[in-house]
């Protein structure tokens, strides 16, 4: 019995890892393919990932994908200088959702005030992170408030693309098979 209870805890593992590392490549992907410049930096769908990540796989794959996966993409697309600010503001995004959505007992619906908020304060977090990494980068508060209202904008609409997809994914029944660590 006790070889069984290691080999599922192996498989269990290896799962959480490669689901792990898609959702970071995903993040990568749709923080590159569409760009719209602002104020400091580019709009993306990126945060639409990482608020589907951190709720339907949890905090760590939130933390790790969330992170890595848009700091790739900023180094991938020539915004070194935003790496290392990207990795922290986008890994406490995907920390924040994933706690704020479940209740005590692991468990998550997309349409409940629980989730809602946490995707208010993780795409709020992401605005206060952003402007004051600006405000550090620039040497100047007001080009850091000055991005402020794109990525309000770049929020709400990666806010919609996330209920649209999480919806159809929860409508789906993907959810009892998806590993959460």
């Amino acid at each position: 019995m006790e070889q069984t209870v290691k080999a599922k805890g192996r498989k269990s593992t290896a799962l959480f890892i490669c689901m792990t590392a898609l959702a970071t490549a995903i993040i990568c992907v749709a923080t590159m393919v569409i760009q719209i410049p602002i104020p400091l930096g580019y709009a993306h769908l990126g945060d639409s990932c990482i608020l589907l990540a951190s709720v339907f796989f949890g905090w760590k794959t939130g933390i790790f994908a969330g992170g890595v996966g848009s700091a790739m993409a900023d180094f991938l697309t020539g915004y070194s200088q935003w790496v290392l600010p990207t990795l922290v503001i986008k890994s406490i995004q995907g920390f924040l959702i994933a706690k704020i959505c479940r209740n005590r007992d692991g468990e998550f619906r997309i349409l409940s005030v629980r989730t809602a908020l946490a995707v208010a304060a993780g795409i709020l977090e992401m605005v206060l992170g952003y402007v004051a990494g600006g405000a550090i980068l620039s040497g100047s508060m007001a080009a850091g408030i000055a991005s402020a209202p794109g990525l309000l904008l770049k929020g709400v609409l990666n806010i919609a693309v996330f209920y649209v997809v999480a919806l159809t994914l929860e409508k789906s029944g993907v959810k009892k098979f998806i590993p959460v660590k």
